[in-house]
């Protein structure tokens, strides 16, 4: 690695990495702080995190439409077994008062009975069975329209349920379509400046940290872990040196404590590449990277963001490669892993 030495002329210095054969550093290589495909992909990854996030609301919501649903299914099936009673209790009382001749037979049996009274008994209980029947139908009308208002509501959730699930999908399929297409733009472009070993210039994304207190994070929020530290490899020359984290190219990558930037340098093995010093005597390495977000000698904090990930130099898929050092310098790494879990830091 080729560190800056503000104290010679950009071209010595340009000179000695060469000899050397290491990579210009991206801080004297770069032509300034530029704003391009890196902000836009930053831009894009948060608007697909909120598409994601409205698409999985909606998810929840068509999870508790079809439980209503079911409930509402189940309110329909108690309101024809309903309809259905009231059906048949009116069949019978019509069925009783057919048998009997109806309130009018009754009337008639009165002006020739030899024991009114008895009538008058008979006549009230026809009374009460057409109120009863006349009680039956508004029953079974008033089950009626609610059995047609609930139908209609279930059907009118079901639709607007599509309709919301469709428009949805729409969103997030047209975002993640962009952020794609600028991946791989952002992506090109960290390979050109790699190739012409002339870094871009430091991408401003804002100082993104973590809530006060935070002392140590992971160096991404989002990530399955793979290649780990001293694992052997047909891709490495001897064992891995460091821990990968797979994500995709563009995600942001942060500082895992406060330190110093030390080194922002590009070509090389490692592609992009920053390390940073932290109190107590060690360093961190982020490598692979697309973008950076700071410059060397800057000082940062837990959760920065420090730069984007990506797969420049010996890379064969968007990860970030991440080493704990006990100096700046390759050869001098520790486990990463046990290193942040004794810091507090949840790694898995």
């Amino acid at each position: 690695m080729c560190l800056r030495h503000r104290d010679r002329p950009l071209l010595v210095l340009a000179v000695l990495c060469a000899l050397l054969g290491t990579a210009v550093p991206a801080a004297m290589a770069s032509d300034g702080p530029v704003i391009g495909t890196g902000a836009e992909v930053a831009r894009l990854f948060e608007d697909a995190a909120k598409a994601t996030a409205k698409y999985e609301q909606g998810r929840r919501a068509a999870d508790a439409q079809r439980t209503a649903a079911a409930r509402l299914q189940g309110k329909l099936a108690l309101q024809r077994n309903e309809l259905t009673t009231i059906h048949d209790a009116i069949g019978g009382v019509a069925r009783a008062q057919y048998r009997t001749g109806g309130p009018l037979a009754v009337t008639a049996q009165l002006l020739f009975a030899d024991n009114p009274e008895e009538l008058m008994r008979g006549q009230r209980l026809a009374w009460q069975a057409e109120t009863a029947v006349n009680q039956l139908l508004g029953r079974a009308r008033q089950a009626e329209r609610r059995l047609s208002v609930t139908e209609g509501n279930a059907r009118t959730a079901r639709r607007e349920l599509e309709v919301r699930q469709a428009q949805l999908a729409t969103i997030k399929q047209g975002i993640n379509s962009k952020l794609e297409e600028a991946q791989w733009e952002l992506q090109g472009e960290a390979d050109r400046s790699v190739a012409a070993g002339k870094c871009a210039g430091v991408v401003r994304l804002g100082k993104r940290g973590t809530p006060p207190g935070t002392a140590w994070v992971t160096p991404v929020e989002k990530y399955e872990l793979s290649a780990g530290f001293d694992s052997a490899g047909e891709h490495w020359a001897h064992r891995h040196t460091g821990q990968d984290f797979a994500v995709d190219i563009g995600t942001p990558v942060r500082s895992v404590g406060a330190g110093r930037v030390v080194s922002v340098s590009c070509g090389g093995g490692f592609g992009i590449e920053i390390v940073v010093q932290h109190p107590g005597g060690y360093y961190s390495q982020y490598a692979h990277l697309a973008t950076t977000t700071v410059d060397q000698g800057e000082q940062v904090r837990a959760g920065q963001w420090i730069g984007q990930s990506g797969t420049t130099g010996n890379s064969t898929g968007p990860h970030l490669h991440f080493e704990v050092r006990l100096t700046p310098y390759l050869g001098s790494g520790v486990d990463p892993l046990p290193w942040l879990r004794e810091r507090g830091v949840r790694v898995e």
